[in-house]
């Protein structure tokens, strides 16, 4: 028998998808079955137009066999077959598809259709197999005839007998080494796990021989062990089916059976689109965060499937990051796909996926906000930090996706209020959306800066997350709507801050000595109209916030590359203390010295800033208390 040799561009690109095209053994498994079941859409599509042809699905299926004792593996099908020029053609030829070449020969209007790229993964199969066997007989031949390979030496083709259409595909195993053992793909239990895996939609019953047990009669403790043939796939998958028909249970058993998380889904949107690129896809907005959300190990993506089949288990390019959290599986006819179809050819197809998937995932949450607010307040409490994240970063590029999913702890309201709760509910008189930051709701409420404004009848919104004042610096403002801290230099409040002026100038001299002790300190000392009930308390001036710096120092920066707020002193001039530190200023320098210290250590205590210098604060209170 003569062996015929592949051509040579062939031979080299064999011997690339051996050793380097694909990243994973397994999926030899998803390219033969993608195959077979091209094999049996041919068969449907021919009866449709050949009239001798009757297509009953029921007589339509892909067999797998595994042979331990001669390490065999068998994939076979009932499909259109092959005769020997086809043999020939589309397995003597690297890159030849049978598939793409009937595709473009068939308009296919009824909503199947042939993958017609996969033609190529047949020689996945040498990543596992030492010999290649296939027997196939054409439906328009009584001949059968036989294609077997050693791989990149060539191949032969001869005649043989088959008394059904159809194709087999037997592949004789590798021999273990030290690095791998291809024994596992002769185990049941991980044949099914590779079939569930990539080929669990595959249109045609995937069926396999599945060891079973049954209690032996007459034993209550013996089993005796048979085999039944079973169909592994589920076939019809749950996004092609009309959403009349699911209901809620349905899509929370999907979430489940894929292994999506091990909560419940809070929501689900079910898109189907039939455009410009047809897709489908079910996004699922999780209850709980995974354990490493917040971490590098963690990965974002989608499933993503091309006509049925796992293309790739996690596709980023779906997601934005701050979207990462999400979800769920999408699957489209239209995609270009590589030569070993894990990666996307070109990617203009997804871009525009992505782009909807964004619009829907945004349009859900708002729905889930505006109609459902407990169930959305779940979801924030897991992933409301993700949506910061997603204003800040990026320079500010997303804000005005995610401004409106934003929630904050309200000080009137005393529960979580969203940006536009806030503004419809802002007086009159009212010039900007006021704020505090501290590590509690309980903290905040004591800070005393927010004296004056709650007086005023303001609502402030708490910040008690490292990640929401770098959000609210980014955002800038909504509805025209300027933000500002409490602790903030200029609160534009205009008529307290014409009188702090008024006891700045009556106490000049006072607070330039206090200035000067402090130097290197604080940027200024001053009076201030916002304090009622408190002495003094730490305001800061420009971009930097006394918040934003100590998260900043959180991250062990150089001591030279630190970035500091700028501070301000500020002291009531209304307290008793403020009398004693008048009455020090007249009696002398060193007891001011000492009221001084000790005003701006307790403003440091009360900031949750670390205290300079322990020792001497300790010191300062005995000489006080001396």
């Amino acid at each position: 028998m003569e062996k015929k040799q592949f051509q040579a561009e062939s031979k080299r690109l064999l011997e690339m998808m051996v050793n380097s095209i694909y990243t994973q053994k397994e999926i030899f498994l998803r390219e033969l079955i993608s195959n077979a079941s091209d094999a049996i859409d041919k068969m449907y599509y021919r009866s449709l137009t050949d009239e001798a042809l009757e297509f009953d699905q029921d007589h339509y299926a892909v067999y797998i066999r595994a042979d331990k004792e001669n390490r065999e593996l068998v994939i076979e099908d009932t499909g259109i077959g092959m005769t020997k020029a086809e043999l020939e053609e589309n397995l003597g030829t690297i890159a030849k598809s049978g598939s793409l070449a009937f595709k473009k020969e068939n308009e296919l209007k009824d909503g199947h259709d042939i993958i017609g790229q996969f033609g190529v993964g047949f020689y996945a199969a040498f990543m596992v197999a030492d010999e290649v066997t296939v027997i196939s007989r054409s439906v328009d031949s009584e001949e059968a005839y036989k294609w077997h390979s050693n791989g990149t030496d060539g191949y032969t083709i001869a005649p043989t007998e088959k008394d059904t259409v159809g194709t087999i595909v037997t592949l004789k195993l590798k021999e273990n080494t030290e690095e791998e053992s291809y024994d596992e793909f002769l185990e049941e239990y991980r044949l099914k796990a590779i079939i569930k895996k990539y080929s669990d939609f595959i249109r045609y019953p995937i069926k396999m021989d599945v060891t079973m047990s049954k209690p032996k009669e007459g034993d209550e403790e013996g089993y005796t062990e048979y085999t039944e043939e079973q169909t592994i796939n589920s076939m019809v998958p749950i996004w092609r089916k009309n959403k009349s028909e699911l209901t809620d249970d349905d899509y929370t058993q999907f979430y489940q059976d894929q292994r999506y998380g091990f909560d419940q889904p809070l929501t689900h949107v079910h898109v189907s689109v039939d455009g410009a690129v047809r897709y489908n896809a079910i996004l699922f907005i999780p209850e709980n965060t995974p354990f490493d959300f917040y971490t590098k190990e963690y990965e974002k993506g989608l499933q993503l499937y091309a006509n049925g089949v796992l293309i790739m288990e996690k596709c980023g390019d779906l997601l934005p990051d701050y979207f990462s959290f999400v979800k769920g599986m999408v699957d489209s006819e239209d995609l270009s796909l590589n030569i070993s179809r894990e990666m996307l050819q070109h990617d203009r197809q997804l871009k525009l996926i992505a782009k909807n998937i964004k619009a829907k995932i945004k349009s859900q949450l708002k729905t889930m906000l505006k109609k459902d607010r407990e169930k959305y307040e779940t979801f924030y409490k897991s992933f409301g930090r993700q949506l910061k994240f997603g204003v800040y970063s990026d320079f500010g590029a997303n804000k005005e996706d995610l401004q409106d999913l934003l929630l904050f702890y309200s000080s009137t309201e005393k529960k979580l209020v969203s940006l536009a709760d806030y503004v419809s509910r802002m007086k009159e008189d009212q010039k900007q959306i006021y704020y505090a930051t501290g590590e509690s709701y309980e903290r905040i409420e004591k800070l005393p800066q927010t004296e004056m404004v709650a007086d005023k009848g303001y609502e402030i919104l708490y910040f008690t997350e490292d990640v929401d004042e770098f959000a609210i610096k980014t955002l800038r403002s909504y509805e025209e709507k300027e933000f500002a801290s409490v602790s903030s230099a200029d609160l534009k409040i205009d008529e307290d801050e014409k009188e702090a002026q008024t006891d700045n100038d009556d106490h000049s001299e006072l607070f330039a000595k206090m200035k000067e002790f402090l130097a290197g300190k604080v940027k200024d000392v001053r009076a201030s109209k916002r304090l009622k009930t408190h002495p003094v308390f730490l305001a800061a001036e420009g971009e930097i916030t006394i918040e934003m710096e100590k998260v900043l120092q959180a991250q062990a920066m150089p001591e030279n590359q630190q970035v500091k707020a700028e501070k301000v002193l500020e002291l009531n001039p209304n307290h008793e203390v403020f009398a004693a530190l008048q009455k020090a200023f007249e009696e002398g320098e060193d007891k001011l010295a000492l009221y001084t210290n000790l005003l701006y250590s307790q403003a440091l205590l009360m900031e949750g800033l670390p205290l300079e210098d322990p020792v001497e604060f300790t010191r300062d209170m005995c000489k006080v208390m001396a």
